[in-house]
């Protein structure tokens, strides 16, 4: 009997007392934090970037304008070049003719449109100095000089827009080096109301004379901006309140789904082989592709950004119910 009190004493002095409350902590914890914010209000969502660049624009104070970088001189040589340029539009200075120059219809049709357009100045020149300025060129008698080009500054693009009291629709191009595409892009850029275009300093095409004639003229009213550092320039962006997607073949949407082309946006678009470097892709808040049935790998930039340009002025006309 008294083992049986002495165990059961044991189970007694081992049996736990009363525990302290937790005051209502674990059943407020479980409690709901509220409804959802609206899309506008989360940090970071592609609304509320879009409505930090509306109030901006409200308050008048856009993006300050610092003006880019010039480009270098160029000279275009040969009869049937220099023509093409001086009928397309191309910007020119001088326009060297060779003495005593065997003058046929295309160096005629040069000089009268160089008369025609004003402000080029037309000087002759002996054949040894014409070979000397073009490094031994063939150039037929005929050298245009065409001045440096005056990039804007990315912040400029932009400032235009808010200006005008518009969502920014910008197309930066990383890694493509054929002056054809970028004229191309710009001519697409100013045909479905875009901003204008972003290319890197370095490694990359510039306005050249080719440039500007597959551009068809749209060069003189649309600008091209230079950005010393792609990658910083795109995050500026994303700072102004601008979404900023990159066309890829393996993005996670389709462009045609993208919602995100109604409000204000920079098109990322690569190089036709190697399509967007590493450090550009990792910069953009999203990936598109654009679907292609019939089974092309890639399209160049100037298609590439045709169809997306398409989609964005589709979008936002269907936006304002135009």
């Amino acid at each position: 009997m008294a083992g049986n009190s002495q165990r059961r004493n044991r189970r007694t002095s081992n049996k736990k007392g009363a525990q302290v409350g937790s005051g209502g902590q674990r059943r407020r914890s479980l409690e709901g934090r509220g409804p959802t914010p609206p899309a506008e209000m989360r940090k970071g969502h592609a609304k509320q970037r879009a409505a930090q660049a509306r109030a901006r624009r409200a308050t008048g104070r856009p993006a300050p304008r610092r003006g880019g970088p010039k480009g270098t001189a160029e000279l275009v040589v040969g009869r049937n070049p220099v023509f093409e340029a001086l009928r397309d539009g191309v910007p020119a200075t001088t326009l060297y003719v060779q003495q005593f120059i065997d003058s046929d219809d295309r160096v005629r049709d040069a000089l009268r449109l160089a008369a025609d357009r004003g402000g080029i100045h037309l000087l002759e020149a002996p054949r040894p100095e014409l070979d000397r300025i073009t490094g031994g060129l063939n150039h037929q008698g005929l050298v245009l000089q065409v001045p440096p080009y005056d990039y804007a500054h990315p912040d400029d693009l932009t400032a235009a827009a808010f200006d005008a009291a518009e969502d920014p629709l910008i197309v930066a191009l990383d890694g493509v080096t054929d002056p054809r595409n970028l004229g191309a892009v710009v001519r697409s850029v100013s045909a479905f109301g875009g901003h204008g275009v972003v290319v890197p300093e370095r490694r990359a095409a510039g306005m050249t004379a080719g440039a500007w004639k597959t551009s068809a003229g749209t060069a003189a009213r649309t600008p091209v901006a230079r950005a010393t550092n792609l990658t910083r320039a795109l995050q500026g962006y994303q700072k102004a309140g601008l979404m900023v997607v990159g066309l890829t073949a393996d993005g996670e949407a389709e462009v045609n789904d993208l919602e995100l082309l109604e409000g204000p946006v920079v098109v990322v678009i690569g190089s036709e082989g190697k399509g967007l470097s590493r450090l550009v892709s990792e910069a953009c808040d999203l990936r598109v592709r654009i679907p292609m049935p019939g089974g092309a790998e890639s399209l160049n930039a100037g298609v590439a950004a045709g169809i997306t340009l398409y989609e964005a002025a589709r979008r936002r006309r269907a936006g304002t119910g135009r």
